[in-house]
């Protein structure tokens, strides 16, 4: 069964050995301009660009913007979930600044969610705030990413418009939360509760 799946992934990339040599340069560095694939790979300029835009379409090739875990000061989050409705889960950290992902997987755990934040207090205060209060939620389990590997880009929400209330639809301010009014929780980026550093200050 996996044979057969990589097989199907294989047919539908077409990806030849020009194409794999091109997304080996990128992935060693993104930023290489395409000249100097050209000039590395002894082909024309317009030949890998028009590869580049094929790849793209695909979707064997995109860009990440964001920081990178490795180099910045920030904690990530990886929250295992058993939830009797995942999409409904889901949809309440669509626009959370924390959130970066989330992961329907088969399994005991039916959903994997990641979070970041400057503190490992706000990532536990969002489990227990939003998900193991949550009734459609029976388990949640925290892991804490010490390190990774190699550089990893996390896209960050940096840009949103100031509310009251936290996107997240929790149902009030973060000054009537018990977490945020004991200093276990930096408080939401979107509202002028927030006392971080990372996002702007949500002082108006």
């Amino acid at each position: 069964m996996i044979q057969e799946i990589i097989k199907s992934m294989r047919d539908f990339l077409d990806l030849d050995k020009r194409d794999q040599e091109i997304l080996s340069l990128l992935e060693k560095d993104p930023e290489m301009s395409q000249n100097d694939i050209a000039l590395k790979l002894r082909i024309s300029q317009p030949s890998v660009s028009a590869r580049i835009h094929k790849l793209k379409q695909k979707g064997a090739l995109s860009h990440v913007v964001g920081m990178n875990l490795k180099k910045v000061g920030l904690y990530m989050a990886k929250v295992d979930v058993i939830a009797n409705n995942t999409s409904s889960v889901l949809e309440i950290f669509q626009d959370c600044p924390y959130f970066l992902n989330g992961l329907i997987v088969s399994g005991r755990h039916n959903l994997c969610l990641f979070f970041v934040g400057e503190d490992i207090a706000t990532l536990e205060a969002i489990v227990d705030g939003h998900l193991r209060s949550n009734p459609l939620v029976t388990s949640a389990e925290v892991s804490i990413v010490i390190t990774p590997m190699r550089d990893l880009i996390l896209p960050l929400k940096m840009n949103f418009d100031f509310s009251d209330t936290p996107p997240c639809g929790i149902g009030h301010n973060c000054k009537e939360c018990h977490h945020h009014t004991s200093n276990r929780c930096l408080g939401c980026p979107v509202t002028n509760s927030y006392n971080g550093n990372v996002w702007r200050s949500g002082k108006k």
